[in-house]
């Protein structure tokens, strides 16, 4: 073996993308010393985007003053690609993981704060943005954001809007004092979400609960996210309810699709596009990937899949490591993984496997590459 390719999403609430990188390489490296290792952290477009493409490509992490979504002051961050390219994640602004879980108040929470991020980075001149929309704690349908890029909601009472709860009163949306530099940017969102805007299926009633929302809540909510289709189609002609994914993060692509020049992409190829990963299976020998949790949902665009199926497609074994294998994992066999590790041994609670985490993958990396070496003598 000759090239290996570490290339694992994080154990999310235990080790980053990056830690498994180095640990899984360090052991590799040890059994094999002549090995080329090429990690790369990856992440499916949310929580870890900016990190994994900062590692992957040369760049910056910028830190910015902004709102989070109950509109308190807090210092967030965002990457610049050595290109130019800015990447935002929406959870650094406007994230569920910035409240605690007594704050989530999904009527009253604004996506502004990522607004303001966009804005720094125009304001820097970037005029290339990935956008990531895992994480939010927001329903409000773009408001927040369009508002920080000067694309006013209006209501009934001529007042900005700026959360979910108002979406009700909506009437237009004003773009007449739009940040004029965002006509020149070219927006790539990446989402895994195919909801519609509104309706069964919609924002409000599949993500709304875990936000915070009561039944009365999601109720208000979807009548909101419907009246703005309703307001959006009268102005501009766009069903939106017949665009995939616009229920992505609580509308949040709405003011982008209907304002800028947006494309939406599966997050995870825009992660693998951007770190140019096809590129990086040239030569290659194995591919270890791996996550938190691998079961019959890893299946549905997540990383683990994704990887296996291009590295299938060239013909290279991929390996699986993950802290935990559920009831359904062996579907992931027809997507290109050859074999799968647990690195639970035991039975464990989740606070004393997360807690031992590092030691865990490090043994159960040193057995896998005991049986490649096995294999190969």
């Amino acid at each position: 073996m000759k090239k290996l390719i570490i290339a694992p999403d994080s154990y999310k609430g235990s080790l980053t993308a990056k830690e498994i990188c180095d640990i899984i390489g360090d052991v590799a490296q040890v059994n094999f010393p002549e090995l080329e290792i090429i990690k790369l952290p990856i992440a499916d477009g949310g929580e870890g985007l900016v990190d994994a493409l900062l590692f992957a490509e040369i760049g910056e992490k910028v830190f910015v003053r902004v709102k989070d979504p109950l509109w308190r002051d807090i210092e967030a961050s965002y990457g610049i690609l050595a290109n130019g390219t800015a990447v935002i994640e929406m959870a650094a602004a406007s994230g569920l993981p910035l409240l605690k879980n007594s704050e989530r108040n999904v009527l009253e929470a604004t996506t502004y704060g990522t607004g303001q991020l966009i804005k720094d980075a125009l304001e820097r001149g970037c005029r290339e943005f990935i956008l990531g929309l895992g994480g939010s704690a927001t329903n409000d349908g773009g408001a927040g954001a369009a508002g920080a890029l000067g694309i006013q909601y209006i209501g009934r009472d001529q007042k900005v809007i700026y959360s979910g709860k108002d979406l009700r009163s909506l009437v237009r949306i004003d773009d007449s004092g739009i940040f004029e530099k965002i006509n020149h940017a070219q927006f790539t969102i990446a989402c895994d979400v195919t909801n519609p805007l509104y309706g069964s299926n919609g924002a409000a009633s599949v993500y709304g609960p875990q936000k915070g929302a009561s039944l009365q809540d999601v109720i208000q909510l979807d009548e909101g996210l419907r009246n703005l289709a309703e307001v959006v189609m009268r102005q501009t002609g766009v069903d939106l309810q017949t665009i995939p994914g616009t229920g992505a993060a609580g509308g949040m692509v709405v003011p982008f699709l209907i304002f800028t020049n947006a494309r939406v992409r599966r997050g995870l190829d825009v992660v693998l596009d951007t770190i140019n990963f096809d590129r990086h299976l040239q030569g290659c020998d194995l591919v270890i990937t791996g996550e938190g949790r691998t079961d019959y949902q890893s299946s549905m665009g997540k990383a683990i899949s994704g990887i296996g199926l291009r590295a299938m497609a060239e013909g290279i074994p991929v390996i699986a490591i993950s802290g935990a294998l559920q009831s359904g994992y062996e579907g992931l066999y027809e997507s290109g993984i050859s074999a799968f590790f647990s690195t639970c041994r035991e039975i464990l609670s989740l606070d004393t496997a997360m807690a031992n985490a590092a030691e865990n993958l490090r043994n159960t990396a040193g057995d896998v590459f005991r049986l490649i070496k096995l294999g190969l003598s």
